[in-house]
């Protein structure tokens, strides 16, 4: 296979919650593989800085502060990369959030911050960029999931049912827009330290117990995601569609 097929000079990426964490580190990611990026999420200064690191390295960028639970909001999004970009050819829905409580303890609320974040806002991003995909003939989805797409952890239900849906929404959008040539898959990490998860990295016992139970012997950083998420990117991966990719050391493998 030629390396070419790794290049996305040329194609324009959307990254929601891409100015920070593991969002901002694909972003960067697919800008160094040659992209353009627009990243968005909630705050612009954060957006900005993310933004100017990619002008650094040669791409275009554009900033979009966006709350992706509102639908009217994500269309706006589209429209605005289409008028900076004049297309879309892959979207990565990373924007997420979690509450930490015991379900007995779960308002309505909290339910529905978490699920309208991660799983409502994943599928009206698509909907929205699968509209100008399909006239382009072309395009690469990918979601992000988590273990907890296929794994059950207590006390984030409503972030445990969101990554779950992540998955089988991936599944049912790769067969519904294959017709399209639009490939959808996903991406679940594994234990990587993000402000998210800062909580429990705070705890040494816990990441020692969590390290003990990686093969791979740590847990992840940003980087670690550049490959997969250049791999769907490209037309190096235009046969799979419908996958989520674990990056996760090796855990769900050992258990």
């Amino acid at each position: 296979m030629s390396l070419s097929k790794m290049d996305l000079t040329g194609k324009v990426a959307l990254v929601t919650g891409g100015s920070r964490g593991l969002g901002r580190g694909m972003a960067l990611a697919l800008a160094e593989a040659g992209a353009d990026v627009a990243i968005a999420s909630r705050t612009l200064s954060a957006l900005e800085k993310t933004a100017e690191q990619i002008r650094q390295g040669g791409s275009r960028s554009l900033p979009l502060p966006i709350d992706v639970s509102r639908v009217d909001q994500i269309n706006k999004m589209i429209k605005d990369t289409l008028d900076e970009f004049g297309r879309i050819d892959i979207l990565v829905n990373n924007a997420g959030t979690v509450i930490r409580k015991p379900s007995l303890e779960i308002t309505e609320a909290d339910w529905d911050k978490v699920v309208n974040t991660i799983l409502k806002a994943s599928f009206f991003c698509a909907q929205a960029a699968a509209k100008a995909m399909i006239k382009q003939k072309k395009g690469k989805i990918i979601n992000i999931g988590s273990l907890t797409s296929v794994r059950g952890l207590p006390r984030i239900i409503p972030y445990v049912a969101s990554r779950g849906g992540i998955l089988q929404l991936t599944k049912g959008l790769a067969v519904e827009w294959a017709p399209y040539n639009i490939n959808v898959n996903a991406i679940g990490p594994g234990y990587f330290k993000t402000q998210q998860t800062a909580p429990l990295f705070a705890d040494k016992e816990w990441v020692k117990k969590t390290v003990a139970r990686i093969p791979l012997g740590r847990t992840g950083i940003p980087q670690d995601l550049a490959g997969v998420v250049v791999f769907l990117a490209s037309e190096a991966s235009d046969y799979i569609t419908g996958q989520m990719i674990f990056v996760d050391g090796g855990w769900l493998a050992a258990l």
